[in-house]
């Protein structure tokens, strides 16, 4: 977890004002998730900087682990159910990998490109941002799009929703609100309380300068 502070203790009214630990979302991964996007922002790799995604793994699949949150108004946007990669596991995502042709979900942190037209109709690019970790996003084809096999359906006839091969899928219903909303050069942390991971990443080691830097909540 990281060491508490006077702007860490703002994020964490916003993480209560939104009730998100009632809706399942770990603390841990909101507020690593808020401090790379502040890390990215800082960078100034980011061009659509008003919302955040944030999948939380922890999660079984079966509950709606994606939420993405309106950053500057602290509102939350949508709360849905999304895929992880069958490699990665059954209900739970347990198992990660940056491989091409793994068929599993990689964790960390990614800036979302443009859009197009796949097999699973709108779908958004994603670069990912940490090395050896998350990089070899875009060459693997992992994007989000919808899915008809991420839906309460599936859930109610075997225990667990569809898996991708590698991509967080979203419900079809959903999916194009869910990706006008992050198109176009936002973050989106996937999270898990993978010691590995959280080992690892360069992305969530910690500095004053940055733990001072915060959006407007």
């Amino acid at each position: 977890m990281p060491v508490p502070t006077a702007a860490s203790s703002s994020k964490s009214m916003v993480y209560d004002s939104l009730q998100l630990g009632t809706m399942g979302l770990s603390q841990d991964a909101f507020m690593y998730g808020i401090m790379g996007f502040n890390r990215l922002l800082n960078n100034g790799r980011l061009h659509n900087d008003s919302v955040i995604a944030i999948v939380d793994f922890s999660l079984p699949s079966t509950q709606k682990r994606l939420f993405v949150i309106d950053i500057k108004n602290g509102r939350l946007l949508f709360n849905t159910l999304v895929s992880h990669g069958k490699n990665t596991g059954k209900l739970n995502a347990t198992s990660f990998s940056n491989a091409t042709n793994s068929n599993k979900s990689s964790l960390g942190f990614y800036i979302t490109d443009n859009t197009y037209q796949g097999e699973h109709g709108l779908s958004l690019r994603l670069q990912g941002t940490e090395k050896g970790i998350n990089d070899n996003a875009m060459h693997r084809g992992i994007v989000m799009h919808g899915a008809s096999y991420v839906n309460e359906d599936f859930i109610n006839n075997q225990g667990y929703i569809g898996r991708s091969l590698g991509c967080p899928a979203i419900p079809d219903e959903i999916h194009r609100e869910v990706i006008e909303a992050l198109k176009g050069g936002a973050c989106l942390f996937i999270y898990s309380a993978n010691k590995n991971y959280i080992a690892h990443s360069k992305m969530l080691k910690q500095d004053k300068a940055l733990a001072m830097s915060t959006p407007m909540l």
